[in-house]
């Protein structure tokens, strides 16, 4: 990773950015002292937060010191500032799970009633940190480069091929020149062809998918714009990319980190769409009303079964 300790993501100014999950994304890029605090901190949040500098050190294994650049490494002032961040987050969750009854941990003899409260309160909550984090600057510079794009490129593999399809789906709608890919050898070929005007879209929830960065790496040799959307805002894809936008991610039993990021990464894209839309109202607006008419005698009519 370039430059120094002190590089790492630090609080947006006029955005609230969930600390515990600032913390979980950025740990696997941090020297290897910050991460043995970051460690301690996810393990225990509600400790941490009680702990004093010392306590804290001593439980890293790492030193006073470490705990101050660990601090202004997330944009802290120093660790009184971090305990107080810690303290709120961690009481507002307790709070949350304590009205809502959410936990994180699904066992084989729980009832559908206990299984929806933990999916659910779990996708609204991720949906909520990505909406509390998400770079409008971002999107609005990737939105306004799909409206005046040649051609569009999505590329995702496992369970971010299905947002890609998805996303597709809704650009082709509004007369966006869109395509999704799933298969490796065929987003390197379409990249190829990609050139200025163009853009392609890379996700990953973990920002490591080797075919992806590929794909981003090959479109942008030949003047694309590339857009990375992933979890992990200092991943390899991310490096790889001109612009980013970030998605929450938590797991819960039976659904890994990456299949609970597909609510945050439709969110993210959905807003991306409707900003396109904005940019292109009249010719959105006649090709739903084409789209519908073409549609209209495959629906049965009212009252009908």
């Amino acid at each position: 990773m370039p430059g120094s300790e002190h590089n790492f993501h630090r609080k947006d100014e006029g955005v609230t950015v969930e600390l515990l999950h600032l913390i979980r994304t950025e740990q696997d890029e941090m020297p290897e002292a910050l991460r043995k605090v970051a460690e301690v901190i996810l393990a225990a949040p509600a400790a941490a937060a009680r702990s004093t500098i010392v306590d804290l050190a001593e439980r890293s294994a790492t030193s006073t010191a470490t705990i101050t650049r660990f601090c202004r490494a997330l944009g802290f002032g120093g660790y009184a500032e971090l305990r107080v961040a810690l303290a709120t987050e961690t009481g507002r969750v307790a709070q949350q799970r304590w009205e809502t009854d959410i936990g994180q941990e699904i066992l084989p003899g729980d009832g559908l009633e206990r299984v929806l409260g933990v999916v659910s309160g779990n996708d609204i909550r991720l949906i909520q940190e990505t909406a509390a984090q998400l770079d409008l600057a971002s999107v609005e510079k990737i939105a306004s480069a799909i409206a005046q794009a040649g051609r569009v490129l999505l590329f995702g593999v496992s369970s971010s091929a299905a947002v890609a399809s998805e996303m597709e789906y809704r650009l082709q709608r509004i007369r966006v020149p869109t395509w999704s890919r799933s298969d490796a050898h065929s987003a390197l070929t379409d990249a190829a062809l990609l050139g200025q005007g163009d853009v392609a879209i890379g996700i990953s929830h973990s920002g490591r998918t080797r075919e992806v960065i590929e794909v981003l790496a090959e479109a942008g040799s030949h003047g694309a714009v590339t857009v990375a959307v992933t979890s992990h805002p200092r991943s390899p894809l991310a490096e790889v990319a001109e612009l980013v936008v970030t998605t929450a991610s938590r797991g819960t039993t039976f659904r890994s980190d990456g299949f609970a990021a597909i609510h945050s990464q439709l969110l993210v894209l959905d807003v991306v769409y409707v900003s396109v839309a904005q940019r292109t109202y009249e010719r959105t607006r006649d090709a739903f009303d084409l789209t519908a008419r073409a549609v209209t005698g495959h629906r049965l009519p009212e009252g009908e079964k």
